[in-house]
């Protein structure tokens, strides 16, 4: 199914947004960093156009997705947590054209600044529109009358957590995601840049639950992982 997104739903936060660009929470703005953060919000809402797919897949199907090109870590999270897995969705979801083309005037005219401020918006607008993919799966589920106790959603995409970037060519082949303007780079990279694809899984809370402790999790730098664990179990510990 498509999957119906407004501007709105993707506006990412004002505190997020000056996160990501090394600003923490209640630290005083510069007049300079107000005057970027207002072009590059006009600029985002200028040229966003979100939308994104989603579709069911039994673990069968998602196994031989999964498996890609064989080139996934031997002991992953998503390998282990797929037999545990309720149900399972393809996902992927892009900001669209217009945030590339935004983006590359701005490095053109060496504008770097206002650029590197626009990429910050967009990549918390992503994550975002893959927060939103989430919440959308779990709504759908609950309207089947899916009622497991603690039940989550949470998810996994390629290139992340021992899931080589190469199993994109068997995610786009099921989802077909150029029928909303998404393409793959020889090198895996999605088209427009601005985009987010992987699997959507549901089960019982606990199923997500995975220490740091692969071997690849060393050489991760991202550790985007333990973020949103935290907020999967932050009921936890309130």
């Amino acid at each position: 199914m498509i999957l119906e997104l407004a501007a709105a739903d993707v506006a990412p936060g004002r505190a997020d947004v000056l996160a990501q660009i090394g600003i923490p929470e209640g630290a005083v703005v510069s007049a300079h960093i107000e005057r970027l953060y207002a072009a590059a919000s006009e600029l985002f809402a200028e040229h966003v156009a979100p939308a994104g797919l989603l579709a069911d897949i039994d673990v069968a199907e998602f196994a031989e997705v999964y498996r890609g090109e064989g080139r996934n870590e031997p002991r992953s999270p998503v390998g282990e947590i797929l037999g545990r897995a309720e149900h399972l969705a393809l996902f992927v979801v892009t900001l669209g054209e217009g945030i590339s083309q935004a983006l590359q005037r701005c490095f053109a005219a060496e504008d770097f600044a206002l650029a590197y401020t626009l990429d910050a918006m967009a990549s918390v607008a992503a994550d975002g529109a893959a927060d939103l993919a989430e919440r959308r799966f779990d709504g759908m589920l609950r309207g089947r009358g899916w009622t497991t106790p603690d039940g989550a959603v949470l998810r996994y995409s390629p290139g992340y957590c021992g899931w080589d970037v190469t199993g994109q060519r068997k995610l786009f082949a099921s989802l077909r995601p150029e029928r909303i303007g998404l393409a793959l780079t020889e090198s895996c990279l999605m088209q427009p840049l601005k985009s987010v694809s992987g699997v959507l899984i549901a089960g019982p809370r606990t199923i997500h639950r995975f220490p740091p402790t692969y071997d690849f999790c060393d050489r991760c730098n991202a550790r985007t992982c333990r973020d949103r664990l935290g907020a999967l179990f932050a009921h936890e510990h309130a």
